[in-house]
């Protein structure tokens, strides 16, 4: 703790116990704060990690599928039928406030093509490795919409705690003792008034 450096008067004790005062009501903001990113973010990271799972589960069984083509089909021919696929997707994304920080609702824009090749010369492997694809193309919104969360929830949480540390173990407690220092020094100060006068008043009656 330290005191400030300001003069013992009763006008910078008032100043100081109006900014005490505001000190503890953004404590009291920010720790609540602070709780409420916590939650949301341990629920957003149980979510994500579920997630992450499905997603995960759904490429081994593709990769799984577009290697049986390979092996029935060749090389060739499911690279061709590859050549057919849109490289891009369209996304939408709105974001939304959650204790003052943006986070994203990511969406894929449009309906998945069920083929996006002809059914000659493929095989079921092919197709299935297609629909398994698709189906990952699907959840990239949903999983993209996790991700960012939890970086910006995460940026927020690490900048609320500085802060809310700041407050209590700095700010605080500072305005605290110098609050302390002052009335004492005010206090000395008034004795040693009230002595002089008495002092004075004993001095006129000899």
């Amino acid at each position: 703790m330290t005191i400030l450096k300001l003069a013992p008067t009763r006008s910078n004790l008032l100043q100081l116990k109006t900014s005490l005062q505001f000190a503890k009501e953004g404590y009291s903001i920010l720790d609540k704060k602070r709780e409420a990113i916590t939650i949301e973010l341990m629920n957003l990271v149980e979510k994500a990690e579920k997630q992450q799972a499905y997603v995960q589960s759904l490429m081994e069984i593709a990769y799984q599928t577009i290697e049986l083509a390979r092996l029935t089909m060749g090389e060739k021919q499911v690279s061709w039928a590859a050549l057919s696929v849109p490289e891009n997707v369209e996304v939408s994304v709105v974001n939304y406030g959650m204790m003052g920080v943006p986070l994203p609702r990511v969406k894929k824009n449009g309906s998945s093509q069920e083929l996006t090749y002809g059914l000659g010369a493929t095989t079921v492997a092919l197709d299935a490795a297609a629909r398994y694809f698709r189906l990952i193309v699907e959840e990239v919104p949903l999983t993209t919409t996790y991700q960012i969360s939890i970086r910006r929830l995460a940026r927020e949480l690490k900048k609320t705690q500085r802060r809310v540390n700041a407050l209590s173990k700095i700010f605080i407690p500072d305005y605290e003792e110098t609050i302390q220092f002052i009335e004492q020094t005010l206090e000395e100060q008034e004795r040693e008034e009230m002595f002089r006068l008495q002092w004075v008043r004993k001095s006129k009656d000899q």
